[in-house]
């Protein structure tokens, strides 16, 4: 990571929270997080319908923490062909720095798919991010030739192994998709693809302002069930491939002027990337008694 500054939402600040939906994401959270730097390299989205898309794009991310409850809205676009949105949450101490290849298999083993094979590759985030659990999300047209949407989570221990479950989905038509996650977590989700504003093609001016993009991708995530109790919660995450095996180049917290997409996802390592893949929520108390500055000093030391 390179000592650029760390973007924070202060929690309890923000409106009250409707139903998970992917839709007014302003509303319901206040001021997005980031707004995506660099145009897509997954297809811009030109179709208006809530429940497809022609492709993919990350223009902001919302959240809140209520209790132990995190909220996250990822604004933007999930291409209707099964396309991933992969989200990692760190929340709590140990994790996995270095994705590891002996997790839960979830999503026909997607999770390991991006950790070490063996060879000492996998995914490597920036230096103060090690995610203590990981969600998928993913929508395309099934069989029926209706539209479909499914999610799954897992747990990233240090050690590996963890919990890891599909968590539920199926045809959109019959709303937000709830269920149980690792360690009895309650989750649901929900997606709005109705965007066609926010960032352009790679290279093209974009459409408009991506922090003002406010329909996506929602989620409620019960984090006490894991732990959580108090304490500043960091999001990463991208727009992956079908396979969970070629990233593109919207990633959460964005990416330098002009990247394009990063592909192979065993061979990324964010820390030698400018900038900070990930955004950051603070504690109230940690904002009062240290500072924004002091956050990533103190997760250094903890790490």
């Amino acid at each position: 990571m390179r000592g650029v500054c760390v973007i924070v939402a202060l929690v309890g600040a923000s409106p009250a929270l409707a139903q998970v939906d992917g839709a007014n994401f302003g509303a319901e959270f206040g001021p997005a997080l980031f707004g995506q730097t660099v145009g897509t390299q997954f297809g811009n989205n030109t179709d208006a319908t809530r429940d497809s898309a022609n492709g993919s794009e990350i223009d902001a991310m919302y959240a809140r923490i209520e209790g132990t409850t995190l909220f996250l809205g990822s604004a933007g676009n999930l291409e209707t062909n099964f396309n991933k949105l992969d989200l990692f949450i760190d929340f709590r101490a140990g994790g996995q720095n270095h994705l590891r290849g002996d997790n839960a298999d979830v999503d026909f083993d997607g999770l390991n798919r991006m950790g070490d094979d063996g060879t000492g590759n996998g995914m490597t985030f920036d230096d103060v991010f090690s995610p203590d659990l990981y969600l998928t999300y993913t929508n395309g047209v099934g069989g029926s030739g209706n539209p479909e949407h499914f999610l799954n989570a897992a747990e990233l221990l240090t050690g590996g192994g963890g919990d890891g479950n599909f968590v539920g989905g199926g045809e959109k038509s019959l709303g937000a998709i709830v269920g149980v996650g690792p360690g009895g977590m309650a989750l649901s989700a929900d997606g709005d693809n109705s965007n066609v504003l926010g960032v352009a093609n790679l290279g093209d001016p974009f459409d408009s302002d991506p922090a003002t993009v406010d329909t996506g991708f929602e989620f409620s995530i019960d984090l006490g069930t894991l732990g959580y109790a108090d304490g500043d919660v960091l999001i990463a995450g991208f727009v992956n491939g079908g396979g969970h095996d070629f990233l593109s180049n919207q990633v959460v917290g964005g990416l330098p002027d002009g990247f394009g997409n990063l592909g192979e996802p065993r061979n990324i390592d964010f820390s030698t990337i400018d900038g900070n893949q990930f955004v950051l929520i603070p504690a109230p108390a940690s904002v009062a008694l240290l500072g924004i500055g002091s956050l990533l000093a103190t997760r250094r030391r903890r790490a």
